[in-house]
């Protein structure tokens, strides 16, 4: 299919594989969508700056890379900041077009209902998007899916009036008066307000004076007109839609303000407040949060958890619903605003015409002539970068995220006299074809199936979210494939069982799960002095792991909570260092007096092996970043081996420890191994029987766990 993407300062129109249909989604075929003329052009002039001043316009972006660099090291950051940019990045958030499919658990549409859809990296400027049901509504009669592609829009505008809260007869400003401040201005008086526009472009301010404003102020001076209009009162409210990066306009809606006047801020703007602006007259700021109550909840926005309307009465759905019902009404008009229409092919020219200072529309559109093609979910590769060979080992990458692109990705590439990546597969088809393109593959999908299916893969390497990897891993090795699958191997005893089946059944494939841990240097080291010991040993490891959002996907069922989805890996580090089977497993979590600790991500676990080892594990997430995150001590025969952070390993008691600049966990060395293994023949990297007993450790210390204190 054709999609719309940014790279570089540049807009161009990739074909990239459609996407399939989420179990909670719809999937769309996109008839228009609708530019945002102020957002998208920023993103796109943003994608043309050099890092450095990118990371002075994103300071938040930026620290989130050095807390990587930190671990990693600056040139392996660096490759994977500049490998993730230059795939480029999906624009548009705001499209109509009719359904096509529908997942197993979605009720409320038919295929064949014409909808409107919301979210960026969802709704965006793509011939079909697979939308989450709360991100879509039906267009009303009438609505057709031009005007419907602006819904988005229209709820932005909405929910900065339900954060004014205006009552009938009031007066209130609107600063900025591109699309969303010529909804606002409507919206307003259907409400029954005076409306005072405010614009530096005084076409702009002719339009909405048309579309219904009281008054219009082109340039300075709202706060005069304000107190004219008013009496020298003030207004009620004034909704701040512009974008720009002064603080003028903030001041200037405060000094336009009656006493106790609320300030609304919708569009992007300096926020450089001055004390007395809002002391005086004891004003109030409100941000309004883009369609409203949902936005940013992937309980709301992904699982499609509706709120109850008896306790959130305008959620976003509603408010996009509620917007497109004024429209069907004739209460909100586009028709008199200037617009142009693009073929979806054309889109680079309409990104062009914006840049125009003058003659710029307030309205474009883009549009999707039907094709049947556009629904092939693979894309071959035109140019190959990579020869292949026969005796190199054949990967298809199910999953291309970050942790994928910035490790598995690379290493693949170092080891290409092993490793020839022929497909990538990727929920999102332009991550997709990014990746492949990067590493020479010969096709890209979004299909799972399609890579089984080929006669060509030998290894499948399973880099998905959590709840994909059992039913993956089962479905590859019935294909036939060796399979190589992140952690954790699964989220279930069932999903275990499974596994183990497709073994008893006869399989002959290898299976691998990416426990990287005891493949570190630093690790191999410690196991080579700790496997001549006389007698058990005891071991403690820290885990200082850090905090995660609450609505982070790795603490729903997509990920399985950190102690299955992360803490597995120390669980196989524990039998890779005692090399014996375990027996009793115990854990105890703490008992927060609040909700901001999990306590399946602050515990204790302690496993007694059948050798009468002792192994701990201390993970927690109310650490402070400072402190390394991981460190183990081992105990045995009178000597003690130290483990800092994958940086060094202390000895006490023998000779011979180890350092490193950067952290090692041995990522490379597991794919080394892996492929020693598949090309030479021999035992398997890590035996089936240790991925199973760390996997069912996790297991029970969830059990542990979860039971009532």
């Amino acid at each position: 299919m054709k999609q719309v993407l940014v790279r570089g300062g540049g807009v161009f129109v990739g074909e990239v594989p459609a996407p399939g249909v989420g179990r909670r989604n719809i999937l769309v075929r996109v008839a228009h969508s609708c530019v945002s003329v102020g957002t998208e052009v920023s993103s796109v002039r943003m994608s043309g700056l050099p890092l450095y001043r990118r990371a002075l316009k994103q300071p938040e972006h930026a620290r989130r890379v050095l807390e990587i660099a930190r671990t990693d090291g600056f040139v392996r950051t660096y490759k994977r900041v500049r490998g993730q940019l230059s795939a480029g990045l999906p624009l548009g958030y705001s499209a109509a077009g009719t359904v096509v499919a529908i997942g197993d658990e979605v009720s409320g549409f038919a295929v064949g209902d014409r909808v409107a859809c919301a979210g960026a990296g969802i709704a965006n400027h793509a011939e079909v998007i697979d939308v989450p049901v709360n991100l879509a509504v039906h267009l009303p009669p009438g609505v057709d899916t031009r005007v419907g592609s602006t819904v988005t829009l229209g709820a932005i505008a909405l929910q900065g009036i339900r954060r004014a809260a205006p009552t009938l007869g009031e007066t209130i400003g609107v600063i900025g008066l591109g699309l969303l401040g010529q909804l606002t201005v409507q919206l307003l008086c259907a409400n029954g307000c005076r409306v005072i526009g405010a614009d530096l472009d005084e076409e702009r301010c002719e339009f909405a004076r048309g579309l219904g404003a009281d008054d219009v102020v082109a340039g300075d001076g709202l706060a005069e007109r304000a107190r004219r209009l008013t009496a020298g009162l003030g207004l009620d409210a004034v909704i701040v839609t512009a974008s720009t990066p002064s603080d003028d306009v903030v001041h200037e809606a405060f000094q336009s303000c009656r006493k106790k006047g609320r300030v609304v801020v919708v569009g992007d703007v300096g926020l450089g407040l001055r004390r007395p602006d809002l002391y005086e007259k004891e004003l109030d700021l409100l941000i309004s949060t883009s369609y409203g109550p949902g936005r940013y909840d992937s309980v709301y926005e992904e699982e499609g958890q509706d709120y109850p309307v008896g306790y959130v009465r305008w959620t976003e759905n509603r408010n996009m619903e509620a917007y497109l019902d004024f429209v069907g009404a004739g209460v909100v008009r586009l028709d008199p605003l200037p617009s142009k229409t693009y073929p979806i092919s054309a889109a680079a020219e309409a990104y062009e015409s914006l840049k125009s200072a003058s003659d710029k529309p307030l309205l474009v559109f883009l549009e999707y002539p039907e094709r049947e093609e556009a629904f092939a979910r693979s894309s071959p590769l035109s140019v190959r970068t990579v020869a292949a060979r026969p005796d190199r080992i054949r990967v298809a990458l199910i999953g291309a995220g970050s942790f994928a692109q910035g490790s598995h990705v690379p290493n693949l590439l170092r080891l290409r006299d092993a490793f020839e990546i022929r497909a990538v597969a990727s929920r999102t088809g332009s991550n997709a074809i990014a990746v492949a393109e990067r590493v020479g593959a010969r096709y890209a999908t979004t299909e799972a199936e399609a890579v089984l299916a080929d006669e060509e893969v030998d290894l499948v390497l399973v880099a998905t979210r959590h709840d994909l990897h059992g039913p993956l891993v089962v479905a590859a090795l019935r294909a036939g494939k060796h399979v190589f699958v992140e952690k954790p191997l699964a989220l279930s005893e069932t999903e275990l069982v499974e596994i183990e089946q497709v073994f008893a059944e006869g399989s002959d494939r290898l299976l691998m799960t990416g426990f990287n841990r005891r493949f570190s240097p630093a690790v191999e080291r410690m196991r080579e002095l700790v496997s001549h010991r006389a007698g058990p040993l005891v071991l403690d490891y820290v885990m200082n792991a850090g905090a995660l959002p609450p609505d982070h996907w790795v603490h729903g069922p997509e990920g399985g909570g950190r102690n299955i989805g992360e803490a597995c890996h120390i669980y196989d580090l524990f039998g890779a260092v005692v090399r014996e089977a375990p027996g009793e497993v115990r854990a105890l979590a703490i008992d927060p007096r609040d909700r901001t600790a999990r306590s399946n991500e602050n515990f204790v676990a302690i496993v007694r092996y059948t050798d009468g080892s002792l192994c701990t594990l201390t993970y927690t997430s109310l650490g402070h970043r400072d402190y390394p995150k991981e460190r183990m001590e081992v105990f045995y025969d009178g000597s003690v081996v130290a483990l800092d952070d994958y940086r060094s390993l202390a000895v006490s008691g023998q000779r011979g420890g180890w350092r490193s600049r950067t952290q090692e966990k041995g990522h490379r060395e597991e794919l080394d191994a892996l492929a020693g293994a598949l090309r030479q023949g021999g035992p398997w990297p890590i035996p089936l029987a240790e991925q199973l007993w760390a996997t069912r450790i996790s297991l029970a210390v969830e059990s542990e766990l979860s039971q009532p204190r």
